[in-house]
């Protein structure tokens, strides 16, 4: 992952936009900056269920913390992945789990102005990062 962020620095940025278009132009940004998969990896097991285009994630245990790489061949869910590695990235599986990444969702209140199935995406992803999590313990 390439995005220098903090989820501070996230919410603070995502407080100066006014409109929703504003804020969808800077997720597509974010994705921008996230690298790529390598092809080896975009694989069936890696792949996300339930997401409307297709999401792959992988993740690696370093040093106690968990490491997670998204990779989407849409390029707003690709943002929305960057702002779920900003929240949820290499940190204990229990800092993980007990991540409110939904309550971060309304907060930034993206929920609303994605579609049915791009939220319920958006849902498996985070269920799968949290599964992820819970089994690294």
């Amino acid at each position: 992952m390439a995005v220098s962020m903090d989820l501070e620095e996230l919410k603070e940025t995502f407080g100066f936009f006014d409109d929703w278009e504003d804020k969808y132009r800077f997720i597509i940004d974010l994705g921008k900056d996230l690298t790529p998969l390598e092809e080896a990896d975009k694989t069936e097991a890696n792949l996300i269920r339930g997401c409307q285009s297709q999401v792959w994630l992988t993740h690696a245990l370093v040093d106690g913390k968990v490491h997670f790489q998204l990779d989407s061949d849409a390029h707003i869910v690709r943002g929305l992945s960057a702002v779920v590695l900003i929240a949820a990235n290499d940190q204990t599986a229990a800092e993980i789990t007990a991540l409110d990444l939904d309550g971060l969702f309304d907060e930034l209140d993206l929920l609303a102005h994605l579609s049915v199935t791009r939220g319920n995406g958006l849902r498996s992803m985070i269920e799968r990062i949290k599964q992820i999590a819970a089994n690294s313990v």
